[in-house]
Order: C-alpha cells, then sequence, then structure tokens
C-alpha cells in the first residue's frame, strides 16, 4: 500500500516538474500557495514561433494559468514579474486585458526592462513596481517584414498605437498628451522614436506607481489581500 502511495507521489512530482520546465510555474498552484507569482521574461511569442535560442513567453501558456488563477479559491493574489523586450503586440496586449480583468489583487514588478508591449504589461496590475535600476521604452508600434504603402495600412497602424495609448492611460496614472510626447521623442532613443524611462523617472511620469523591490511588492500585495478580504 505505501509503495502505491510512493509512486503516486512520484509521479505527481515528475508532471509538477515537467510543468515547471514547460510553463516556468504551476498552472494550477498548491492550496498553501496564497500568492500565485507570474513571470513575464524574454520576448512576448505570440502567432509566431520565435526561434529556440530566444527566451520567451508563450502567450498560450500564460493565458491558462490566468484562468485557473481565478477560478482557484486558494490564490489570493498575483504578482507579476517583468523582464521583457516586447514583442507580439496583439498577444502581449490580450495578456494584458486578462491580467486586468482578474476579480483578485494583482501587482506587477518590473526588474530589469518593460519596453514596448511590457509598459502595458506592467500598468495591467492594480498596483505597480519598478525597481531603481529598472527600465521601460516608451516608443510606437513597429513591425519589421513586407508592408503595403496604401492608406489603409496607416490607418490600421494607427489603430493599434490608440488600442495600446488608451489601454496605458486607462490603467496608468500618465495622460494621454505626456504619452504621446514621450512616443514622439527623436533625439533619446538611436534611429528610432520614443522615450526609455529609467526607475523613478517611470514613477515621475505616472506609468509605475512607485520604485521598489520585491519586499515591497510583496508587502503591497498582501496589504491588498487583507483589504479585500476585511471587506467581505
Amino acid at each position: 500500500m505505501n509503495d502505491e502511495k510512493d509512486l503516486r507521489d512520484d509521479d505527481e512530482k515528475d508532471e509538477e516538474l515537467e510543468e515547471i520546465k514547460e510553463l516556468g510555474t504551476k498552472v494550477v498552484p498548491n492550496n498553501s500557495e496564497r500568492i500565485q507569482v507570474l513571470p513575464i521574461i524574454g520576448q512576448v511569442e505570440g502567432h509566431m514561433v520565435l526561434p529556440p535560442q530566444s527566451k520567451s513567453t508563450k502567450y498560450e501558456h500564460l493565458i491558462p494559468q490566468l484562468i485557473a488563477i481565478e477560478q482557484n479559491d486558494d490564490v489570493k493574489g498575483v504578482l507579476i514579474v517583468l523582464n521583457t523586450v516586447g514583442g507580439d503586440i496583439e498577444a502581449g496586449l490580450a495578456i494584458a486585458e486578462m491580467i486586468r480583468s482578474i476579480g483578485k489583487p494583482t501587482v506587477s514588478l518590473v526588474i530589469g526592462g518593460g519596453h514596448s508591449i511590457g509598459v502595458p504589461l506592467a500598468t495591467a496590475a492594480n498596483y505597480s513596481f519598478i525597481s531603481p535600476s529598472a527600465t521601460m521604452i516608451v516608443h510606437p508600434v513597429r513591425m519589421t517584414g513586407l508592408v503595403i504603402g496604401v492608406p489603409q495600412t496607416f490607418e490600421y497602424f494607427n489603430k493599434m498605437q490608440e488600442r495600446i495609448n488608451d489601454f496605458i492611460v486607462r490603467t496608468s496614472k500618465i495622460d494621454k498628451e505626456t504619452l504621446n510626447k514621450l512616443l514622439a521623442q527623436t533625439d533619446v532613443l538611436l534611429n528610432d522614436m520614443g522615450t526609455i524611462l529609467i526607475g523613478k523617472e517611470a514613477v515621475e511620469y505616472g506609468l509605475i506607481d512607485e520604485v521598489g523591490g520585491i519586499h515591497d511588492a510583496l508587502g503591497k500585495l498582501n496589504s491588498l489581500i487583507d483589504g479585500e478580504e476585511s471587506h467581505r
């Protein structure tokens, strides 16, 4: 009997290790895990598969994790840890909208960089932190590959930029005029438009709520969880 139990335990451990190896975290947390950590590292991979040597976060992995978090009553809050250079715009914005719609407290922490589509992913949480040396790059939508030079193409890019801007303004303290000004800078990034913000600069512009680290982020998340539970 004990041998059968040991075999089941070993199988469960193997499945858990495989899940961590594949997804970076367990989809359904243990009962003891009040806070679920959601890492978004490297490039956000969407409809196109990135080369195997690229560090990436796959949106088809994050979506079931977010749904599992929402359905699991044992999870009381989510910590999103970001170090991303950006990636697929549609996938990144979809993930950001899902994070924003979670019915539990969420806190984000930018630890290395939150560039491009990483900006709305950082602002999607209820409260956001950035480490002192971390950077955020705000720039207009860019696309590689064949672009058809017709008015409809410009309108497509314009609408996509509007969607991103509206989300950032809706989920942070920055106003639309200031955001557009940061996007239009031409003297900051080499051969590109946009602005790079380091640590406290992101807070001063209203993109991020506070400069801090893991201790601050967990402390804030626990206080949000406790506050929500006290109102029930």
